[in-house]
């Protein structure tokens, strides 16, 4: 064949089509319509903490500390998006939507998430310091919740415990490396755990919705007392202290946030929001 003959047979792009993929039987608890618009605002909690949470985290990869790092963090922020989207779907059952609907086309007053997800990534201790407090707090709620009178929340929570674990171990290994590292790298640790510290109060205040739902969540306050069991447990080895700071008010349950959700989503919704509808 001559060199410059075109066989038009060949896609020089390949095909990357997953048109023929039916990605709804990745989820978790598919098939179920959420009964209430209470029960679709809880899945939307959940939802939106993994989904800003796995956003966060994927802007590590490539900038990590070492290639493993890249590995490891791109893979937490997969899980936390299937986290996503198992709840967002179940949520937009209520009304209609779709995942993408909630994920790309909702202002930031609609969003639901704890303040502690919004945070910024700063360096990689000020990430593994909110990567161990979400951890912790995903592990005891997941654990948890697979005891929910509803089938949804239940099996979502079955399937994502197992990935929570792993990220709960990963971020404790982190901080007792850096703890007990240079002095550089325990400075930066301790310095990260007190500007993540405010906001850890959030994620454990119960409100009117959890009271109304019943045995189908659960109570964030009944969560605190393994979580800070974990906390002196790590902190006792590593030698750190509870940092002394002031609660934030916080706000991100009823749709008040923090400045930098906005960055997110900016970010985030950028591509859906000027080219909706397109597939490639």
């Amino acid at each position: 064949m001559n060199e410059d003959t075109v066989n038009e047979d060949i896609d020089v792009h390949g095909n990357v089509s997953v048109d023929e993929l039916d990605l709804a039987q990745e989820l978790s608890g598919t098939g179920a319509v959420a009964a209430s618009a209470d029960v679709a605002e809880y899945a939307l909690r959940l939802g939106d903490d993994a989904l800003i949470l796995s956003q966060q985290l994927g802007a590590w990869i490539s900038r990590a500390p070492e290639l493993e790092e890249d590995v490891a963090l791109g893979n937490i922020a997969l899980d936390l998006l299937g986290h996503a989207r198992s709840f967002l779907h179940y949520a937009g059952s209520f009304d209609g939507r779709s995942e993408d609907d909630l994920a790309f086309f909702r202002d930031e007053p609609d969003f639901r998430c704890a303040w502690i997800v919004q945070q910024p990534n700063g360096d990689f201790a000020q990430t593994i310091a909110r990567q161990f407090v979400v951890a912790t707090y995903m592990f005891e709620l997941y654990s948890a919740l697979r005891g929910s009178s509803d089938e949804t929340f239940a099996a979502i929570a079955e399937k994502s415990l197992k990935e929570v674990d792993y990220h709960r171990d990963h971020a404790v290994q982190w901080i007792l490396r850096l703890a007990g590292g240079t002095e550089e790298s325990r400075a930066r640790v301790i310095r990260a755990l007190g500007d993540v510290w405010p906001y850890v109060d959030e994620l454990f205040r119960d409100d009117d919705l959890i009271a109304r739902l019943g045995d189908a969540a659960v109570a964030p306050s009944t969560l605190r007392p393994a979580f800070d069991g974990v906390v002196e447990t790590v902190f006792a080895e590593a030698e750190l202290s509870v940092p002394a700071v002031m609660s934030s008010s916080a706000g991100g349950r009823t749709g008040a946030h923090a400045t930098p959700l906005g960055h997110i989503l900016a970010e985030m919704q950028v591509l859906a929001r000027r080219h909706p509808g397109a597939t490639w």
